[in-house]
């Protein structure tokens, strides 16, 4: 699995392993990709599989002698399999044929057998469409009982007003009773008959639910099996299965897949053969997920949900790059500010610092302001921008114009204009984009579409100019979802055009370049039209 690599004297090799969750890749990896790349276009057999899309990667390293090669790997399954020659094996094969998990997964899929088999019995169907007759026709002859009893009681309470011979009386009030009983004799016939075949029924019911309850068990008690056995190790010579690893993190429990994609099973490999891991990155070949947004042939940072934990402690005893967005944000200038009164305060946000504290960097644009402005005073952030998004960010001073200000965004009483350069040329000139969104909670802070669940995201868009290269482009947001216009420009069923410099639904640059140049809105207190402008300066 060790492939060896010629290198000019010129190659530069990395002093410290590049941090999987920021990186830009180096030559070293570059090559190794290209060479893979190779391999996999020269098997016909695999294109149709290839196209539908599927993420590897490359490793650098020394091995033993210290030879510099690469190792690579597939995420997840490739061609049914989980090993392939010229690529590492899995962390754990659970795919061998003797393996428990297949045992185990054959007695599930038994198991789906059966409540498949009761759930189309000819029988069992019969019953269910029988329980939903009677329980209909149960309810519609309960409504016309009453009816008809009502009017009846109209009826004689209309002739008890002319009639006074006692007899004639006593004669209505025993039609009065019959009628009443006839309507219970026949209310009971109707009950035990719905009862009946509900009782029948639900003998079928307890059987596939008690079927349905040992696939839950089965299943539950398989996938904790599983993941015991996927045993990984760091620089240290440690070890943990998945369960240890994700013990102490926000869901307890490793999501299905983990310990399955490219990045563990090359840091696994290495260990495995005592090689000297120098650096890595990971590549997607093929059509886009519908979901997800990811371009052929581009290198992608590692998922922080279910990859984060697992490389959190594989990595551990290397020598490993900052990841510089859980870093200080370095500078002395002060921030631009762009309007100010007693009330609200607009400044121009520069790349690179959070609109709001964080969970890894507590120094936000508020910091800056106090810090470089000496800003007194509470400041609230009406609307967020992206760390990496530039442009107009608004403070209300006290909470009372925040409400004020949350209303006029929420019910999209405001106006607003982002400038962005696309990676390349679109079509279109202008029009709507109108994709719902949700988080992707296996890999935050990234966002995908969702049609099922997903929040309602609009955006109008209007080009400005376009070479061969880029298209320059007013976006303007309807909603404000979390990267909402990044989405949209890079969804296949959007722009399908990447914002420039949006490493995480494109490819990295010195700077995303998307900036807010225009908010206008009718101020909460003197009632006037405030438009704050500030050019991009890109």
């Amino acid at each position: 699995m060790f492939h060896s690599l010629q290198l000019s004297s010129k190659t530069d090799i990395p002093s410290s392993f590049n941090n999987p969750f920021y990186y830009t890749p180096d030559a070293l990896c570059m090559e190794a990709a290209t060479r893979v790349k190779g391999f996999l276009y020269s098997n016909k057999e695999w294109h149709d599989e290839l196209s539908k899309g599927k993420m590897f990667g490359v490793m650098i390293v020394r091995n033993e002698n210290d030879e510099l090669g690469y190792i690579a790997a597939f995420s997840g399954i490739f061609q049914g399999k989980n090993f392939i020659p010229y690529f590492v094996p899995p962390v754990y094969n659970f795919l061998s044929p003797d393996d428990f998990f297949k045992t185990e997964e054959e007695n599930i899929s038994n198991i789906n057998k059966q409540i498949e088999k009761l759930s189309h019995d000819n029988e069992y169907v019969a019953l269910k469409l029988k329980v939903t007759t009677l329980s209909q026709r149960y309810t519609e002859e309960k409504i016309q009982a009453k009816i008809s009893l009502k009017e009846a009681q109209k009826v004689r309470s209309q002739k008890r007003l002319t009639i006074t011979d006692e007899k004639e009386l006593e004669a209505l009030n025993r039609e009065s009773q019959f009628q009443k009983a006839e309507w219970k004799r026949k209310e009971l016939l109707l009950k035990q008959q719905y009862e009946h075949s509900l009782s029948e029924l639900m003998i079928y019911d307890e059987k596939i639910n008690s079927l349905k309850a040992e696939r839950k068990k089965r299943s539950a008690d398989l996938q904790k099996k599983l993941f015991e056995h996927f045993i990984l190790l760091n620089a240290k010579g440690e070890k943990k299965n998945l369960l240890e690893i994700f013990e102490y993190t926000p869901q307890q429990l490793p999501p299905a897949g983990a310990g399955e994609c490219a990045g563990p099973k090359l840091l696994q490999y290495a260990y495995l053969n005592n090689y000297q891991p120098v650096s890595m990155a990971e590549f997607w070949l093929g059509a886009s997920p519908k979901q997800e947004i990811r371009h052929h042939e581009a290198f992608y940072t590692a998922c922080k949900g279910k990859c984060g934990p697992i490389l959190g402690f594989m990595l551990q005893g290397l020598n490993v790059d900052i990841n510089p967005l859980e870093n200080k944000y370095d500078t002395d200038k002060p921030v631009e500010i762009l309007f100010e009164d007693e009330w609200l305060i607009a400044v121009n946000k520069p790349s690179g610092i959070l609109s709001a504290p964080g969970k890894t960097a507590a120094e936000s644009i508020d910091f800056y302001l106090r810090q470089n402005n000496k800003i007194i005073g509470e400041l609230f952030p009406v609307h967020r921008l992206d760390m990496a998004t530039s442009g107009i960010l608004l403070f209300a001073k006290n909470k009372e114009i925040l409400s004020k200000m949350q209303f006029l965004f929420e019910n999209r009483m405001t106006s607003k204009r982002y400038v962005a350069l696309l990676e390349k040329e679109i079509e279109m000139n202008s029009g709507m984009i109108d994709l719902p969104l949700a988080a992707d909670y296996h890999d935050r802070p990234r966002q995908k579409v969702d049609y099922i669940n997903g929040k309602s995201a609009i955006t109008r868009f209007e080009v400005i100019e376009k070479n061969n290269k880029s298209t320059r482009i007013y976006f303007y947001p309807e909603t404000g979802r979390t990267h909402q216009l990044r989405v949209h420009a890079s969804h296949v069923d959007g722009l399908n055009a990447p914002i420039l410099g949006d490493e995480l639904y494109g490819h990295k640059n010195k700077r995303l370049y998307l900036h807010a140049e225009m908010l206008s809105f009718e101020h909460p207190i003197s009632s006037i039209v405030v438009k704050i402008e500030c050019k991009a300066d890109f």
